[in-house]
C-alpha cells in the first residue's frame, strides 16, 4: 500500500515497486479539513487527491481513499496546541509520521490486506541480524540535500518492519527524471511545504483556534547579561543543560506582543520592533509571565547553548539493541532540526534523563523539538528537547 500524496516522490515510489513485481495499491489520506490560517494559494487537499488519482491511473494500479482527519486532529494537532500553550515548539511532521503515516495509515493498509506500507521518504531501511534477532536500521537517504530520516526519528521496530522506502537510495533529480519519462502528472509539481497535511499557515492565526491572544512585553536582554558567564563556568553535565532563566528586570522593554505562545526561540520576523543596530532575535519565551525575551544580532549569546536535556520518558531508541544503560555515555552525531548539518557531541544517559553535550555551542536549542542521534548513517535514537 503506497501512500500516494499527490507529489512526485510517492508517485515514483509506486512506479518502482510495481517494476519490482509488487502488487501495488495507492491509498490517499485526507487528514485535514479546516482552512483556518491556511495561506491562500497553498495546494489544497483536493488538488492533491486529483494528482494522486492521475498517477494511479497512469500506473494502472487500484486507488483507495481514507479520511483520517479525526485521528490527525486528536493525535497531532491537539498535541501542537498543547505544546505551544506550554511555550514549547512541537514538530508536527515527526508526530505525523509516528502517529498517522506509520500507525493509523498502517492499520488501514493492513485491514485492506497489505503486507507493507511504502512512502516517498528519502531514507533507507537496512535489516541486520544480531544475536539471532533481526533489527531494522533506519539509515539516512542517499541524497544529502533531501535526507528525511530526521522526520522518522520516532518510529519503532514494529513500524519499520512494515515500511518500504523505494526512493531512499536515489537523488531527487533522478526521481524527477523517472517521473517525466513515465509521463506521471506529478513530474513537475512543486514539493509540499508547511505543516504536514495542513500546508503553509499563518501560525498565530492558526493557533488562535485554541490559544487566545494576550498582550505582553518584549524585553531585550543585553549581550553582557551576567547569566551567560555563569553558564559558561558550569562543569557538571546536568548543570550545563540548564536553560537561561531571565526576568523582565534583566533587560528593558522594547515593544509588545499578542501572546508569548505564538513565538519560538531563534525567530526574527513578526516582532514589529525597529530602530536597532542589529536585528532582534527571540532568545526565550515565558508563557507564565507572557514575556518574550530578545537579543540583538546573530551572535547574541542567548541564542547559543552547549547542552540540552531529554526527560526519561521521552528517550526513544529506534535501534533498541544500541540502547545505553543509565550511567553510560557514548559519542554520536546529532541533529536538532531538519536539514541541520550533523553536530558532534556526547550523549549521557542518567537516571533523570538523557543529556546531550555538544562539541560546539548550538544555535536555537528549542524545547518541544526533537533531537536525533546518529552513528554514521544510522539514526539510532531521538527524544523531545525538554529544556
Amino acid at each position: 500500500m503506497v501512500g500516494l500524496s499527490g507529489g512526485v516522490d510517492s508517485s515514483v515510489a509506486a512506479y518502482l515497486l510495481k517494476e519490482q513485481g509488487y502488487d501495488v495499491i495507492g491509498l490517499f489520506m485526507r487528514n485535514w479539513h479546516d482552512t483556518t490560517g491556511t495561506l491562500e494559494g497553498d495546494c489544497p487537499w483536493y488538488d492533491d487527491q486529483v494528482f494522486a488519482e492521475l498517477v494511479a491511473k497512469r500506473l494502472d494500479i487500484p486507488f483507495r481513499f481514507v479520511d483520517l482527519s479525526g485521528q490527525y486532529r486528536e493525535r497531532v494537532v491537539e498535541y501542537m496546541f498543547a505544546e505551544y500553550g506550554r511555550g514549547r515548539t512541537p514538530n508536527p511532521d515527526v508526530l505525523c509520521n509516528r502517529e498517522i503515516k506509520f500507525d493509523a495509515f498502517l492499520e488501514e493498509a493492513l485491514r485492506l490486506g497489505a503486507d507493507y506500507v511504502a512512502t516517498g521518504h528519502y531514507c533507507r531501511r537496512l535489516d541486520e541480524e544480531r544475536d539471532g534477532k533481526v533489527y531494522h536500521r533506519l539509515l539516512a537517504g542517499s541524497d544529502p540535500n533531501k535526507d528525511q530520516s530526521y522526520f522518522l526519528c520516532q518510529l519503532s521496530q514494529g513500524q519499520l518492519a512494515r515500511a518500504l522506502f523505494p526512493i531512499g537510495g536515489m537523488l531527487k533529480p533522478d526521481v524527477r527524471r523517472i517521473a517525466a519519462e513515465q509521463k506521471l502528472a506529478t513530474a513537475k509539481r512543486k514539493d509540499s511545504q508547511g505543516i504536514c497535511f495542513v500546508g503553509k499557515v499563518d501560525l498565530p492565526v492558526f493557533l488562535q483556534q485554541k490559544l487566545v491572544p494576550r498582550q505582553g512585553a518584549i524585553v531585550e536582554i543585553p549581550a553582557d547579561w551576567p547569566g551567560y558567564a555563569a553558564a559558561a563556568a558550569r562543569t557538571a553535565v546536568a548543570e550545563r543543560a540548564l536553560p537561561y532563566r531571565y526576568l523582565p528586570s534583566d533587560g528593558r522593554t522594547v515593544g509588545s506582543h499578542n501572546g508569548a505562545h505564538y513565538y519560538t526561540v531563534g525567530q526574527r520576523k513578526g516582532l514589529g520592533v525597529s530602530g536597532r543596530a542589529e536585528p532582534l532575535f527571540i532568545i526565550a519565551t515565558d508563557t507564565v509571565s507572557n514575556t518574550v525575551y530578545v537579543g540583538q544580532g546573530q551572535g547574541h549569546p542567548g541564542l547559543y547553548r552547549q547542552a540540552l536535556r531529554i526527560l526519561p520518558g521521552e528517550v526513544h531508541w529506534v535501534s533498541p539493541d544500541r540502547r545505553l544503560a543509565a550511567g553510560e555515555s557514548a559519542r554520536f552525531s546529532f541533529r536538532i532540526r531538519y536539514r541541520q548539518p550533523l553536530q558532534g557531541g556526547v550523549l549521557h544517559l542518567q537516571p533523570d534523563g538523557a543529556y546531550i553535550v555538544f562539541d560546539t555551542p548550538q544555535r536555537g536549542i528549542t524545547p518541544g523539538q526533537f533531537a536525533a542521534w546518529y552513528a554514521g548513517e544510522e539514526l539510532v535514537g531521538s527524544g523531545v528537547i525538554s529544556e
